[in-house]
C-alpha cells in the first residue's frame, strides 16, 4: 500500500518509516469513516493507551529516581492525559490528515481533544506493531520532549484541583455554567464560568466545554491560592 503524500508527509513528522503503511492508514481512521472494508482505529488506540503509559512510567522513573510514587502518579497522569495527547497529535500536523465521516468532518471533528487524542494513541500503537517497542518508544519520547522533564509535582487538573481545594474547606463542589457560545456550528467557542459556593467565580472561553471548564478552573485556582 501506497500512502498519499500528506500522510507521506505526516509520517515522516512522525519520525518513522512504515514497513505496513495499512496500519497507519488504520490508525487514523475514525469510526464514522469505517466500513465492512475499512478498519477504524479503536482497537489501535487501545492497545495505544498502554503502550504510552508504560513509555511514560519507564521515562518517569529515569527522570527522578528519587520520587515517590505519590509523586510519579500525578504526573504520569498529566502525561497520559487525553489533552497531552491531543496537545502533540495538533503539533505533528494529525488533524489534517484524520480520516472521517461527513458528520465529524461538519462538527469539527479535526480539532476535538478526543479524537486527536484518540488518534495519537492509535498511532502510537501503529509504529510499535509495525517495529516494535523501542520504535514506538523512541517516536513517545522525542514527539512528548520536554513535557517529560518539566511537568510539574502537582500535575493534576485544573478541575481537581479547584475541587480539592473546596473539599479541604467543607464547600460544595465547584459548579460549572455555560455563560455563552460564539462561532458557528463547526467551530463554537464556549464559555463557562467556574462558580464556588462561597461566591468566587472565573470565566474562560475554549473551543470545548472541557477545554473552557479546565481553563475557568486554572482561572479561578490562580486567584484563590496566587
Amino acid at each position: 500500500m501506497k500512502l498519499s503524500g500528506d500522510v507521506k508527509a505526516f509520517a515522516d513528522r512522525l519520525g518513522h518509516d512504515f514497513a505496513r503503511p495499512e496500519l497507519l492508514i488504520t490508525a487514523l481512521t475514525h469510526a464514522s469513516l469505517s466500513s465492512a472494508s475499512r478498519s477504524d482505529n479503536e482497537r489501535l488506540e487501545f492497545l495505544g493507551d498502554r503502550v504510552l503509559g508504560l513509555v511514560m512510567a519507564d521515562a518517569l522513573l529515569d527522570v527522578d529516581k528519587g520520587a515517590s510514587e505519590g509523586q510519579l502518579a500525578p504526573r504520569f497522569n498529566a502525561l497520559v492525559r487525553k489533552e497531552t495527547c491531543a496537545d502533540v497529535a495538533r503539533e505533528v500536523g494529525l488533524g489534517d490528515v484524520l480520516k472521517l465521516g461527513r458528520s465529524e468532518m461538519l462538527t469539527g471533528g479535526r480539532r476535538k481533544d478526543a479524537l486527536l487524542g484518540d488518534g495519537m494513541e492509535a498511532v502510537i500503537a501503529a509504529v510499535y506493531r509495525d517495529a516494535g517497542l523501542d520504535a514506538a518508544k523512541a517516536m513517545v519520547l522525542r514527539l512528548w520532549g520536554n513535557r517529560i522533564s518539566q511537568v510539574k509535582d502537582d500535575a493534576r487538573d485544573a478541575k481537581t484541583a479547584l475541587q480539592e481545594w473546596a473539599q479541604a474547606r467543607k464547600m460544595q463542589p465547584p459548579r460549572y455554567v455555560e455563560i455563552a457560545r460564539s462561532g458557528p456550528d463547526h467551530a463554537p467557542i464556549f464559555t463557562i464560568e467556574a462558580r464556588l459556593s462561597s461566591g468566587e467565580t472565573a470565566q474562560a472561553s475554549g473551543p470545548n466545554k472541557r477545554q473552557a471548564e479546565q481553563a475557568s478552573a486554572k482561572s479561578l485556582m490562580g486567584r484563590l491560592v496566587g
